[in-house]
């Protein structure tokens, strides 16, 4: 008889400490040799990780009120500029903001030495922050400047909510062209001197699920190395599924997610600012999701293995600036982390700009909050991939 199992089963076992947990990694090893018939009867939830840059990333913070009260038109944090639109004392800080005076890429290509995702860093790690605000002044808010040091802990809130994280797969960069370029993909040499890729693989929470059976609003997750949520959609969200020429299917392509957190209770090993040469700043985050065996064909997802799911190759050097098609052709994870790959009848080298060990460490502290009963699976409201939720891939006009 095939296995069905509901979250609220799983839950039970967890609560009671006789849930099997295991790994991504672990399950597909476990399913090449025991078959997924079996393997979904003895295990219920499988946990994923992935620890790369995620531009679309920030913090919401509420600052709190001085004496006199202001309302803050302007904010910067460690010299970053801060978006203040909200209210009085709230502000949006972005993880790919510069520093008021960074130079840019002026003097190319620029370092882009501090960002938001250093100020977010810096937070978390209970550093002190220079808080500078001006206002305008108004009958109920008449103060006009502040400036102070704040710390994570001296102010209301501090909330996580990063609008496209977590991509479900992602290019292989490589540059066609004959300079050298910098991209977000880092430093990509000519002629195809190398090739870069930002994807865990087989650890890579939305390429488990890539129908997002389990994962979806409300779903609970590790983010930055405390316990967050699946708020919505991310953008940029057009899942579907990579076909080469002759209609094999080589795996999911574009999902995302937006997620949200307490950021107070995060820790700066997850949430760590990061420069590219020539591009900008970021913030690299940590997430896990736990994938419940809820039946069998959940299960032979999550086994995929790294010989199993493809990336695209991509050229930066031309065709990815200017939007136009560009089919070099695919690569297995399994090639990609084996060092070095074919394109147009020559080897290249590659690398990741992603860690695998980080998201590995990320899925084992996952699978041990889930053992111990310290984290109960949440019960989304479902992701549908072929709902209004699918953004095509649009592009402006002009």
């Amino acid at each position: 008889m095939a296995t069905e199992r509901t979250f609220q089963e799983i839950n039970e076992r967890i609560k009671s400490g006789k849930a099997v947990v295991v790994t991504a990694e672990e399950l597909v090893s476990m399913v090449r040799e025991k078959g997924v018939t079996r393997v979904t009867s003895e295990v219920d939830v499988v946990t994923t990780g992935t620890f790369g840059p995620m531009c679309s990333s920030g913090a919401f913070l509420n600052f709190g009120h001085s004496k006199p009260r202001m309302k803050m038109h302007k904010v910067w944090l460690n010299g970053v500029p801060a978006y203040t639109g909200i209210a009085a004392v709230d502000a949006y800080i972005g993880a790919t903001e510069v520093h008021e005076d960074d130079p840019l890429n002026s003097n190319y290509p620029g370092e882009f030495r501090y960002g938001g995702g250093y100020v977010i860093q810096d937070l978390v790690a209970r550093k002190k922050v220079r808080l500078k605000a001006t206002g305008y002044g108004t009958d109920c808010y008449p103060r006009r400047e502040i400036e102070t040091d704040i710390t994570i802990d001296d102010i209301n809130e501090a909330i996580l909510f990063n609008p496209r994280n977590a991509y479900q797969n992602y290019n292989c960069a490589v540059n066609l062209s004959s300079r050298t370029i910098y991209t977000y993909m880092g430093m990509l040499k000519p002629n195809l001197g190398n090739a870069h890729y930002s994807t865990s693989g087989q650890l890579s929470p939305l390429l488990k699920d890539p129908m997002f059976m389990t994962i979806g609003i409300g779903t609970r997750i590790f983010l930055g190395g405390a316990v967050g949520y699946v708020a919505w959609h991310g953008t940029q969200h057009f899942p579907s599924f990579i076909r080469d020429q002759d209609g094999k299917n080589l795996g999911p392509a574009g999902g995302t997610l937006a997620v949200i957190g307490n950021l107070k209770q995060m820790s700066p090993r997850w949430l760590v600012g990061t420069s590219f040469i020539g591009y900008g700043a970021t913030l690299t985050v940590g997430i896990g999701i736990p994938i419940p065996i809820l039946n069998e064909e959940v299960c032979r997802y999550a086994a995929a293995g790294d010989d199993e799911l493809y990336a695209p190759i991509v050229d930066y050097g031309e065709a990815y600036p200017n939007f136009t098609p560009s089919n070099l052709g695919y690569a297995s994870y399994a090639e990609l982390k084996s060092g070095k790959i074919q394109i147009n009848g020559k080897e290249v080298p590659t690398a990741p700009v992603s860690s695998y060990p980080r998201a590995r460490e990320i899925a084992g502290i996952l699978k041990e909050w889930i053992k111990k009963g310290d984290f109960l699976l949440g019960e989304p409201v479902q992701l549908l991939p072929n709902a209004d939720a699918g953004i095509t891939a649009n592009s402006l006009k002009g």
